[in-house]
């Protein structure tokens, strides 16, 4: 009798345990709270009562999310989350289905309305503010630089750049 009761016990333990992963996100969620970009986006945002969830909470989602499941529609937004502790990940009192594809749309047309250059720019220096990094130097990729529209007057042979290709490498040798 005493066996068949440690059994029954152990079977109602083993039924109340749920298992939640948090993968790498946790340390991703852990910095975006650090950092404090929910805090700047419900700020510059605002809180809106009738939401489940606030503007900043659902782009630290859209960021967890960006991480982890990338090239799935906008209305499965909300499966990526059914299998993380998405409370230890959001917040308390979060669920996976706040995150519906019409929450995600009006958060991304509200930062689109802001601006995003600015709030990237702005969340960049609070970066270097809270982690304390030096800015004496700085790095430019000449890379990414883009140029358009209309130039006239500009006529470049292809010879002509092969010889400028030639005299660059002959330069650097």
């Amino acid at each position: 009798m005493i066996a068949s009761l440690l059994s029954i016990k152990k079977m109602s333990l083993i039924e109340e345990i749920t298992v939640e992963n948090l993968d790498h996100l946790g340390i991703v969620a852990g910095l975006i709270d650090e950092i404090g970009i929910v805090e700047l986006i419900n700020q510059k945002l605002g809180v809106d009562n009738r939401e489940k969830i606030a503007t900043g909470q659902a782009i630290k989602a859209l960021i967890l999310n960006g991480l982890g499941m990338v090239s799935r529609p906008l209305y499965l937004f909300s499966q990526f989350f059914e299998d993380k502790a998405i409370e230890k990940l959001l917040g308390t009192g979060i669920n996976s289905e706040y995150l519906n594809d019409d929450q995600i749309g009006r958060v991304m047309d509200d930062i689109y309305k802001l601006g995003l250059t600015n709030l990237f720019i702005e969340i960049g220096l609070l970066v270097i503010k809270k982690f304390k990094i030096d800015t004496l130097f700085a790095h430019l990729d000449s890379t990414s630089f883009h140029l358009h529209g209309e130039y006239n007057n500009i006529e470049i042979a292809e010879n002509d750049r092969e010889a400028d290709w030639k005299s660059i490498k002959k330069d650097q040798y």
